[in-house]
């Protein structure tokens, strides 16, 4: 049956990840692996809507990129080490070959592309760039896009990684039982950025999400008793339910209680709140007790239900397991709500003593944000100031500068 390229595109995001893991395993090389599903594609984006689509796309493609493998070795025949690897892809390719290659351990290869990837050897930046590139099929422009980086730097980034991983000798495996969870938290923590880059991008990173949770889909599915992979899930889901209620027409931010929650999705709230659950009887972690704090806020059908009593004792909860300072900022605004502005206030001048936060813009928005609602328009307009001299996004300048020029106006009024 014939294909028009958008259902050839719906297939290479869908299957990217999985075709590309089979290579690896295959071929031993991330560039050659990527470079063969490359032309796979094209052939398909070709073909298919002359000849229409194979029985098994998935199938057809890792086969088709394994014989753009083998002439590709074939031409390079005299470079060191590929003499080798072409006779071993030569004997396993007969007639059949396509079929039997779906019939590999496909999940298998992605939870050790996953966990090569995020190997303890590569740093943070590498780690991101290079699940984003071989598992969701991002292209080097696009990753450079959403993390303001130049083009030819994340280039380099993922060049460099790749590098690391061949002449270092990193394994394409799934890590033994004892650094599984060490590991993980590894996998998790890049999952997470992901998500945030995407959801604090001043214009909204929507791609990015998409990914993350996506991403976290797959390793749910792929270890199904890490209640903390359903935790990361959970919370990225009942942030991701708000993403229509975040901002105004112009992109401008506003603020939780001030949020249309008719706005917010259903589907994903629902799935969010019972995976939360799921990661809370299991046994919490800090990603399931965070989703349990956006489950408070899910469940309260209007800003002024919010327990946030419930979510102070639940910041408790998350500073004994991760101690932080952002934490001990998030656990000051919700004490100031449950308890009173005085009493949040006198959390942010221990904070600010311990000089943690130098430069986090937060900071002086949470004074800021406080002190507008005692009314000392005066003050909360000096934190204002600090918090727009720090800030990086365009929508957060705009709101903390809407916010001064509120406590502003609010000072002179009174004079």
């Amino acid at each position: 049956m014939p294909i028009d390229l958008s259902e050839i595109a719906q297939i290479y995001r869908e299957e990217w990840g999985r075709i590309v893991a089979t290579l690896i395993r295959l071929l031993g090389s991330f560039e050659l692996a990527e470079e063969a599903a490359q032309e796979a594609f094209s052939v398909a984006i070709e073909q298919w809507p002359r000849l229409g689509t194979p029985a098994n796309p998935r199938a057809w493609l890792v086969s088709t990129a394994r014989h753009k493998a083998i002439d590709a070795l074939r031409r390079q025949r005299r470079s060191a080490g590929s003499e080798h690897l072409l006779e071993t892809l030569e004997a396993a390719s007969g007639p059949e070959s396509g079929l039997r290659e779906d019939e590999h351990p496909v999940e298998d290869d992605r939870l050790r592309l996953i966990f090569t990837c995020c190997h303890p050897a590569l740093n943070r930046e590498a780690q991101v760039a290079l699940t984003l590139r071989t598992l969701c099929g991002l292209t080097t422009e696009q990753i450079a896009a959403a993390f303001l980086v130049p083009l030819p730097t994340m280039g380099q980034r993922l060049v460099r990684a790749k590098q690391k991983i061949r002449d270092a000798g990193i394994p394409y495996r799934t890590p033994p039982q004892a650094e599984l969870a060490e590991r993980l938290a590894s996998v998790l923590l890049v999952i997470y950025l992901v998500f945030n880059e995407g959801y604090n991008a001043a214009s909204g990173q929507r791609e990015l999400c998409e990914e993350a949770i996506r991403l976290g889909r797959l390793v749910c599915e792929l270890l199904p008793a890490e209640s903390e992979a359903r935790g990361l899930l959970a919370l990225m889901l009942l942030h991701d339910a708000r993403r229509e209620a975040r901002v105004d027409g112009d992109g401008d931010l506003i603020l939780l209680e001030e949020q249309d929650r008719a706005l917010w999705l259903r589907p994903e709230m629902a799935e969010g709140l019972g995976l939360v659950e799921s990661a809370l009887r299991q046994g919490p972690g800090p990603y399931s007790v965070q989703a349990a704090i956006a489950a408070v806020h899910v469940r309260a059908r209007h800003a002024t239900e919010t327990d946030w009593a419930q979510i102070a004792g639940l910041y408790d909860v998350l500073l004994r397991m991760q101690p932080s300072p952002v934490i001990e900022l998030n656990r000051a605004a919700a004490v100031a709500m449950a308890e009173g502005c005085a009493a949040g206030l006198r959390l942010l001048d221990d904070l600010e003593a311990q000089g943690e936060l130098p430069n986090y813009a937060l900071l002086p928005a949470a004074r800021g944000a406080l002190l507008l609602r005692m009314g000392a328009w005066r003050l909360a307009a000096g934190a204002y100031r600090q918090a727009l001299a720090l800030a990086v996004h365009d929508a957060e300048r705009r709101f903390l500068a809407k916010r001064l020029g509120e406590a502003v106006a609010r000072f002179d009024e009174d004079g």
